[in-house]
């Protein structure tokens, strides 16, 4: 987190209140629940929902604490999302460090997930949200589990096209992303056109933001990423990157090594060759570029002031990173 955020060290400061405020709530009799969740918090991530909540509000007048709060709580769902995620995919490594299921089992871990999403709904309660924030947040989870769950019926080529890839992907990452930009724009009250707008540039930064964690997970690297490389590849989840190598698979070589469920070792290093060669990876990465111009257009629309800046500087460095 501080070295994204490295450039504004007075937003630094904010986003390590919202940690604060996460670490007072994961607090419990049984203390090795704070001790599993910890290394989590700790340990990597960018604090990219709550960050993109707080930034949203200043377009607005708002109470802080209000909005830390509920930036918290945003943080905490994403990570319980992930901690159920690891358990389905059997992952051993998550932001750099064991996963919870790994560590301690995925009895515990479900249990783990669970406390937090307990968790946030008390946060909420501690404060006068609007209601529809809270429906919407609720809507943004429904989405959130159903993205997972087209994506697991679709394994291993089932259906693949880009139409199901978009309408999984809008779900499982973009909802959050959307939602963190809105509610932080609807509880400081912004205008109407401008919380719409908000929320329509973190649809487009969440889409950009997970098809490049997509394309990286072909080129980039364990230690780097903080998560275990070609996961999805090897969980049978046919990706963009794939999907478009597919298309240009005319002779069948590639389809023929995804037909095996347990890939070896030199048959994932070929795919990895054939994705880059069938030009999987420039497709994807072209189609990431124009979600990503789509959210800079409307950053340029909003109101001039520090907040605009730093979105609109972020948003361009996530389409640029390499983890």
């Amino acid at each position: 987190m501080i070295k994204f955020w490295n450039d504004y060290p007075a937003f630094i400061e904010e986003l390590n209140e919202v940690k604060s405020i996460i670490k007072q709530n994961i607090k419990s009799r049984e203390s090795i629940l704070e001790e599993s969740i910890s290394p989590m918090l700790e340990n990597g991530g960018k604090m990219l929902r709550p960050a993109f909540l707080i930034l949203a509000s200043r377009f607005g007048e708002c109470d802080l604490d209000k909005i830390h709060n509920i930036a918290a709580v945003i943080e905490m769902l994403h990570m319980a999302t992930l901690i159920h995620d690891d358990i389905i995919d059997d992952a051993e490594i998550r932001r750099g460090c064991d996963t919870v299921q790994f560590k301690h089992g995925k009895d515990y871990a479900v249990y783990v997930g669970d406390f937090l999403f307990c968790q946030c709904f008390n946060m909420l309660a501690k404060y006068d949200y609007h209601m529809e924030n809270l429906r919407d947040i609720s809507k943004a989870l429904t989405k959130i589990c159903m993205g997972e769950i087209t994506q697991y019926n679709l394994r291993y080529g089932k259906n693949a096209s880009l139409r199901n890839y978009i309408r999984i992907i809008s779900g499982k990452t973009a909802a959050l992303f959307a939602i963190s930009f809105y509610v932080g724009a609807h509880e400081a009250n912004c205008h109407e056109s401008i919380t719409n707008s908000l929320g329509k540039i973190g649809y487009n930064a969440g889409m950009a933001f997970q098809i490049i964690d997509d394309i990286l997970d072909f080129n980039g690297n364990t230690k780097k990423l903080g998560k275990s490389a070609l996961r999805d590849l090897q969980k049978g989840y046919y990706t963009l990157p794939l999907i478009y190598a597919l298309q240009n698979d005319k002779d069948g070589k590639l389809k023929k090594l995804l037909d095996s469920q347990c890939l070896t070792e030199l048959e994932i290093d070929e795919i990895l060759l054939l994705v880059n060669k069938y030009d999987g990876i420039n497709k994807a990465k072209a189609v990431a570029d124009r979600y990503t111009e789509k959210a800079i257009n409307r950053i340029e629309k909003l109101p001039d002031c520090e907040a605009k800046r730093i979105i609109k500087a972020s948003v361009s460095k996530l389409l640029n990173r390499e983890y």
